[in-house]
């Protein structure tokens, strides 16, 4: 008997140590290996974040009201982190769609998808120097460079100067793969971030190649890449890029490029579709989110009283009422009181089972426009004191949404006076920096361009980012705390990073301490 254990044992060590053999010559997991273009292709469609920054951005903004503070009501808001958002103050409530945690981790998670596909692009350069992979490498460095954006502008400070933006708390920006468990990564500096965004951004958008997609709109392509640029030198104050890439954009007759809103819809689901039609001229960029943010209209939290007032449902310099382009278009959710919405934020639901009534809510964003972009323009002009190209600009604005008076300098300084409060905001711009000072001529015409570009962007997060370039000071009125005012140098215009994030070891922002590590404690036996 002994032998025969003998033997069975040393039968089992052979087949143990075959299966080890087999076992070690395998790869550690399925993981694909990005050794194709298609492949490549593939995991670029993954580089682009998939959260919707307007929720947290609308919230922290003057395009919404708290209605019970203003109405005789006490609404529920559909989720308790919006209350957490409007009041400034960190969100702890919520790491779902729409919050902060979500934004930040959609966000690295493109991030991650876009430099991964710059390392494969590099291996395959080295092991297949035929294939021509330039277009792909640019798409990459773009992705890469628009979520760095998202994330300083959401969770930083405003770019000051490169003086002052090195003195404020930036967010690590990633070029390489994660290959490691629990990384150790560091805030770098608003300037750094703002510099290595450039980098990337002037990198890549020559080598973008139109022709390499089927639906150009579904990526960054030429005009949407020159869009990008212009927003983000038009943060960076670099005025004459801002002219350079927008010209590229809007070509010789900017108003045959711009929305068309002379259409008349049926029912709001065809105002919806048509706004993120990606054959349209003015859609440069189309990109699909998981979120609830319609969910929030006929709620607590509306696009009322002031907010409504001083945009989409107020009068203008060339208009009365509100501006034709919404007639038919502004619809309510719950009472007529509580505000109103424009459809471009209606909820597309995917089911993953009908009968069951589940599945995924998703708001489809046109992420970069040429009325946008335009209106990018018309400001960089007024910086360079070319009045009459700015206020032409203005105008073609003005006309695509079938404002019925023509828009003139006159106008313009006429109807942007101190005592339009809705419309003409204190701008704090040269506290914010020095080098930054809107002269007494420029300011009505600013004026003008910020009205326009919060209509414009309502509902898309921008107005939030134009309050902080511009350091201008908002209140929100709290219904049971009051109005909350945040000043131009505000710690809280920097929405403060993900909890999860600070107890991974990030620095937070200004205004909440660093929770101590757990490493302090003992155990008691």
């Amino acid at each position: 008997m002994k032998a025969i254990y003998k033997i069975i044992f040393g039968c089992f060590l052979l087949v143990n140590v075959a299966s080890c053999s087999d076992f070690l010559s395998t790869l550690p997991d399925n993981r694909t290996q990005i050794d194709t273009q298609t492949k490549i292709s593939q995991l670029l469609i993954t580089a682009y974040p998939n959260a919707n920054y307007s929720v947290i951005a609308e919230l922290s903004s003057d395009n919404f009201v708290d209605n019970n503070a203003i109405l005789p009501v006490n609404l529920a808001a559909f989720h308790r982190m919006h209350d957490e958002i409007y009041a400034w103050t960190p969100v702890t409530s919520s790491t779902d769609e729409d919050s902060p945690s979500y934004v930040w981790e959609s966000c690295y998670g493109a991030i991650a998808a876009a430099n991964n596909a710059l390392q494969a692009i590099e291996k395959m350069k080295l092991e297949q120097p035929t294939v021509n992979t330039d277009h792909q490498k640019g798409e990459a460095l773009l992705c890469r460079a628009y979520s760095h954006f998202i994330l300083v502008n959401i969770f930083c400070q405003t770019y000051k100067d490169e003086v002052s933006s090195a003195l404020d708390k930036g967010i690590p920006y990633a070029t390489v793969p994660e290959t490691v468990v629990n990384g150790q990564y560091s805030r770098e500096t608003v300037q750094s971030v703002y510099a290595k965004i450039q980098k990337d951004l002037e990198e890549g958008m020559p080598l973008i190649a139109d022709q390499a997609y089927k639906v150009p709109s579904y990526h960054f392509n030429k005009k949407a890449a020159a869009a990008f640029a212009a927003r983000f030198f038009l943060y960076k104050r670099d005025y004459q890029k801002v002219i350079t890439y927008s010209n590229e954009v809007l070509g010789a007759n900017p108003e045959s490029v711009l929305r068309n809103w002379s259409k008349n819809y049926d029912n709001i689901m065809a105002i919806a579709t048509d706004y993120i039609d990606h054959q349209a001229a003015c859609n440069l960029l189309i990109l699909p989110t998981s979120s609830t943010f319609n969910r929030i209209f006929g709620t607590r939290y509306g696009h009322n009283h002031a907010a409504m007032a001083g945009s989409t449902y107020g009068s203008g310099p060339t208009w009365t009422g509100s501006l034709p382009c919404f007639d038919g278009k502004l619809y309510i959710s719950g009472e007529q009181d509580y505000g109103v919405f424009f459809p471009k934020s209606y909820e597309m639901f995917e089911y993953t089972d009908k009968i069951a009534g589940i599945g995924y809510a998703h708001v489809v964003r046109a992420e970069f426009t040429t009325d946008e972009t335009l209106l990018c323009r018309a400001e960089a002009l007024i910086y360079l004191n070319r009045t009459a190209e700015a206020i032409a600009d203005l105008q073609s604005w003005n006309n695509s949404h079938l404002a019925p008076v023509t828009l003139t300098e006159q106008i313009i300084r006429s109807f942007y006076v101190s005592s339009k409060t809705l419309f003409v905001k204190t701008l704090n711009s040269d506290k914010v920096s020095s080098q930054f000072t809107v002269t007494a001529n420029q300011r009505p015409l600013i004026h003008c361009v910020l009205h326009f570009r919060r209509i414009e962007t309502m509902f898309d997060g921008c107005r939030w980012m134009d309050l902080k370039r511009y350091g201008i000071e908002i209140e929100h009125n709290v219904s049971g705390s009051g109005v909350i005012k945040l000043l131009y140098n505000d710690d809280r215009r920097a929405i403060q990073i993900p909890q999860e994030v600070i107890s991974a070891g990030i620095d937070p922002n200004p205004g909440i301490k660093k929770p101590v590590s757990n490493s302090n404690f003992k155990r008691i036996n």
